[in-house]
């Protein structure tokens, strides 16, 4: 017997319902955990902050810091190494695998995703795609980084570009979409980024 309907309006009997409304209670919680990182991301304190995005299943490596008003989807799926910064305001989306490489400086109001809707399929389901980001790279402010990309070693992402393919290691890139514009003269990196800022 049919007593459900889904979102396309399609009728569904009990068993067909019971994962859905499992699902939709596992998204209620996940919006709740959300929620909660939203206001432990206005904490002052870098170490406060820390503790409880690692509580949230984010894995941040030694000396990494994620700055003030961070959002996040799906935060255990995030990997962060060590040395990397996040600028404030970024958005890091775990519904894939999100690895971010050592010694990443990532500017303010970046946003990484690796879920986006088919607009081909007659449901709007989601693709999701990981997305890497080597060691050493630079995204500049307000660049969109979308699913399925990898950003190589040592590349640089211009401010408000958006990236749909892969960046070589090396290479700088920019616009909409991004396209490359020049590569770096560095051929080994040892830099480290610093002391972050105290209440940013």
């Amino acid at each position: 017997m049919k007593i459900f309907k889904d979102r396309m309006g399609q009728e569904l009997s009990l068993n067909e319902a019971g994962p859905k409304i499992i699902n939709r209670f596992k998204n209620y919680w996940l919006d709740f955990e959300l929620m909660l990182l939203r206001w432990a991301g206005h904490f002052p304190f870098h170490h406060l902050r820390r503790f409880f995005y690692r509580l949230a299943g984010i894995k941040i490596g030694k000396g990494s810091t994620i700055h003030m008003g961070a959002e996040f989807f799906q935060p255990k799926g995030i990997n962060i190494g060590e040395d990397s910064i996040i600028g404030n305001h970024a958005f890091l989306d775990g519904r894939a695998p999100l690895k971010i490489g050592n010694h990443v400086d990532i500017a303010s109001e970046v946003m990484i995703y690796n879920s986006k809707h088919d607009i081909n399929d007659e449901e709007f389901r989601p693709v999701e795609k990981p997305v890497k980001i080597g060691d050493y790279v630079f995204i500049g402010p307000r660049a969109i980084i979308q699913p399925g990309v990898t950003v190589g070693d040592g590349a640089i992402v211009a401010a408000g570009a958006v990236v749909t393919d892969d960046v070589s290691p090396g290479k700088i890139v920019g616009g909409v979409p991004a396209k490359e514009i020049g590569e770096r003269k560095i051929i080994k990196y040892s830099y480290r980024l610093g002391r972050a800022r105290l209440f940013q």
